[in-house]
């Protein structure tokens, strides 16, 4: 049973959204609690019942899960006309992952971005993407005199670039902020979030220092040839519209052992992840042999993204 931690919930048997929407009500307010659930009301007509009255993702039993996962693939299926394979990944024992980039040798080319785009569906026309990609003035990390909306030749002079994603922090401020638990830490440090549970009032968004975190204001259109169609539960899989997404490490590759889209696409090796509990990994040596940095270590979020220059 998922321990119970943002709001205690006096209902007994199954617990379902519908139930925690009411508690959220009384808890909260009706007034707040309404404004906070208005991209839901607005959804709801194209929701699916199934899914809304689903468990909780940590309270399905084996065979609950692959009903879900094979109503998710069969709806898929329907919708694009594409093969898709919806499965669900577990963490792999004795593994926390972490990420390392040195800024040094990170041109700005945004290929890490737009990897990520395709990798995971994200909606085509809004150019949706987990990473931003800050050109920095050199000298300083100042984020005011900074910015991603950059449309010249890189390099450019006098400029570094910092690409910024979910820290996969070690102690997420969105997970506490979330009503109703939609999202959580995994025992690989990956924070994810269930998307048939979310209900859209964006708490987590607000909570995040780091801007990590993306709203569905509507359902992600992916032209069915450009879809990736092997998919995650936790992951990549087409989300529905009025619901929280960020990054996950790509979590269907990296459980798999396979390395994150963004990584891979790097023309130039500034990107290095693995498990930080391997002594032998290359993470684990960046981290032992570089200065590294986190972003806003004075909020105690401790990030698992770490940032480090050659010189």
């Amino acid at each position: 049973m998922t321990e119970r931690r943002a709001i205690e919930l006096p209902v007994v048997g199954e617990v379902t959204r519908r139930t925690v929407m009411k508690a959220g009500a009384a808890t909260l307010g009706l007034a707040a609690w309404a404004t906070a659930l208005r991209p839901l009301v607005e959804w709801a007509d194209d929701q699916n019942v199934d899914d809304f009255l689903q468990k909780h993702y940590r309270e399905l039993t084996p065979s609950e899960l692959q009903d879900v996962l094979n109503r998710l693939t069969d709806d898929a299926r329907r919708e694009t006309g594409r093969p898709v394979v919806i499965r669900d990944h577990k963490p792999l024992p004795g593994v926390v992952f972490a990420y390392a980039l040195n800024l040094s040798i990170c041109i700005g080319c945004r290929r890490c971005a737009e990897a990520c785009h395709r990798e995971n569906n994200h909606d085509r026309a809004t150019h949706q993407s987990y990473i931003r990609v800050f050109e920095m003035q050199k000298g300083g990390i100042d984020f005011e005199r900074g910015t991603a909306d950059y449309h010249h030749p890189v390099r450019a002079k006098d400029k570094y670039y910092m690409p910024v994603q979910c820290q996969q922090c070690e102690n997420p401020p969105c997970v506490k902020a979330c009503p109703i638990e939609a999202t959580w830490q995994e025992e690989d440090g990956i924070v994810v979030v269930d998307y048939n549970w979310c209900i859209g009032c964006r708490y987590c968004e607000a909570a995040c220092p780091y801007h990590a975190r993306r709203f569905n204001w509507e359902k992600p259109r992916v032209p069915a040839e450009e879809i990736n169609i092997q998919q995650s539960y936790l992951s990549n899989r087409i989300r529905p519209q009025g619901v929280m997404e960020k990054c996950h490490f790509c979590l269907h590759r990296t459980r798999e052992g396979r390395l994150p889209a963004c990584l891979e696409a790097c023309p130039t090796g500034a990107r290095v992840f693995g498990n930080i509990l391997d002594p032998q990994s290359e993470i684990r040596w960046v981290l032992e042999n570089k200065r590294v940095f986190v972003l806003k270590e004075e909020l105690g979020t401790k990030p698992r993204f770490y940032y480090f220059f050659d010189k």
